[in-house]
């Protein structure tokens, strides 16, 4: 049997995937399979992590901005509250067609900036939320992110069939949220309590769905095109919109109001 090219074989192919994991030492050669499994861990980890330092920015950016008066005047009152609304869906939209023609750092500077505009709009929450509730609610979704999109990542069913579904749940959510605004800032209609829980109630069923759909559609890219294109960065973000909107709306399902 002919041996297989090895990572550094200068007439064989380069290993998309990266080096698998040591085995014994002296050992000919490594299970593909094994090396396969080991670059889609390291892969997805790694997109896990800059998810994470996203929302870290993120909540970094909101509570600076609360602790300022003359900033959350200036930023909430006025013409500046309708920029600081849409800021963060042009800016996504945007980031979201371009990335793949980014350099690198490029990428990560553009997904950290976004990560922070993000913040800024969100700063309001601690000002309408006790901070119990914040960090419990935190933890809540913490916990439900990582189940999802363990299962996601590890399930053998294909969650292909959730995406148009999810998609169009997903619209719903964005018409439903411009009507709430339109309702009550222009129109000035008070909306029922009971509208506002049902909607984040379908929010989270919503982005509990995109977690472990996300999490499937990243991995199958990558192991049909490998990591290039900054596909890391590219999932981190879709993450990241699955659990700031998840952290939201259980933040409105089960949270305390200062009030």
């Amino acid at each position: 049997m002919q041996p297989q090219p090895s990572q550094h074989d200068p007439h064989g192919q380069r290993n998309p995937y990266g080096p698998g994991p040591s085995y014994a030492p002296g050992a000919p050669t490594q299970d593909p399979r094994a090396q396969l499994a080991s670059g889609v861990d390291q892969f997805m980890t790694g997109v896990n992590a800059w998810m994470a330092a996203g929302v870290g920015v993120t909540g970094i950016a909101a509570y600076a901005v609360s602790q300022s008066d003359a900033l959350l005047q200036t930023l909430f009152t006025g013409g500046m509250r309708w920029v600081l609304l849409l800021a963060p869906l042009i800016f996504v939209m945007i980031f979201a067609s371009r990335i793949q023609s980014m350099k690198p750092g490029t990428a990560i500077g553009v997904f950290l900036a976004f990560s922070a505009v993000m913040g800024v709009s969100l700063a309001p929450i601690f000002l309408i939320y006790t901070g119990a509730s914040l960090a419990s609610t935190f933890a809540i979704t913490a916990v439900t992110y990582g189940a999802l999109a363990l299962w996601g990542y590890t399930t053998k069913r294909d969650l292909s069939g959730m995406g148009k579904f999810l998609f169009m749940g997903l619209i719903g959510l964005i018409v439903s949220g411009i009507v709430m605004v339109l309702m009550t800032s222009v129109f000035h209609q008070q909306i029922s309590p009971l509208f506002f829980m049902v909607r984040a109630m379908i929010g989270v069923l919503i982005f509990a769905g995109l977690t472990a759909y996300d999490t499937q559609k990243i991995k199958q890219i990558y192991l049909m095109r490998g990591g290039g294109g900054n596909l890391a960065i590219l999932g981190a973000l879709e993450l990241y919109l699955d659990f700031i909107n998840l952290f939201l709306f259980l933040l409105r399902l089960f949270g305390g109001s200062r009030d």
